[in-house]
């Protein structure tokens, strides 16, 4: 059974926001300072957050402020340089492995195993009312998807 499946059987409200969490790791040189430059040529989670940004449609926000992370990009001026060329991922995706810092989308964690090597995990965690996820089908690939139920937190995962 799908994830929109499992949901749509859920009967939950339209306002119930389903919290999507796509977390990757890699190992790391710690001693040169490269550990999030690795982590981003290594992992996908860039990639699969600016898949889902880019689905028409889809209302993805922020967890913490509720805001669409979408329209805070543009309001920060990150946009303003998109040729709307069809290739609006990949853009996306440049954007925010350049400016990082500067965006905070996507959190990054480091292991560090002795002076220079550990372990590096990017996590991007978003919310997305359920009915709009639903509508719009996005690609779940790399996500985890979890949603509160009047019995609990239902944890779907791909």
């Amino acid at each position: 059974m799908s994830v929109y499946d499992t949901l749509k059987q859920l009967n939950l409200s339209e306002d119930t926001m389903a919290i999507l969490t796509c977390s990757e790791g890699t190992d790391v040189f710690i001693h040169n300072e490269t550990e999030i430059e690795t982590a981003l040529a290594e992992t996908d989670v860039v990639n699969h957050l600016s898949e889902l940004l880019a689905t028409p449609g889809l209302d993805v926000r922020d967890c913490w402020s509720g805001s669409s992370i979408l329209n805070t990009l543009r309001e920060d001026g990150y946009l303003e340089d998109y040729g709307r060329d069809n290739t609006f991922a990949e853009y996306l995706v440049e954007t925010i492995n350049e400016n990082f810092y500067d965006t905070e989308i996507v959190e990054s964690s480091t292991e560090k195993y002795d002076h220079k090597r550990g372990f590096t995990t990017l996590t991007a965690v978003v919310q997305v009312p359920v009915a709009n996820l639903i509508h719009n089908t996005p690609l779940l690939g790399g996500w985890d998807v979890s949603v509160k139920t009047p019995h609990g937190t239902l944890n779907l995962e791909q």
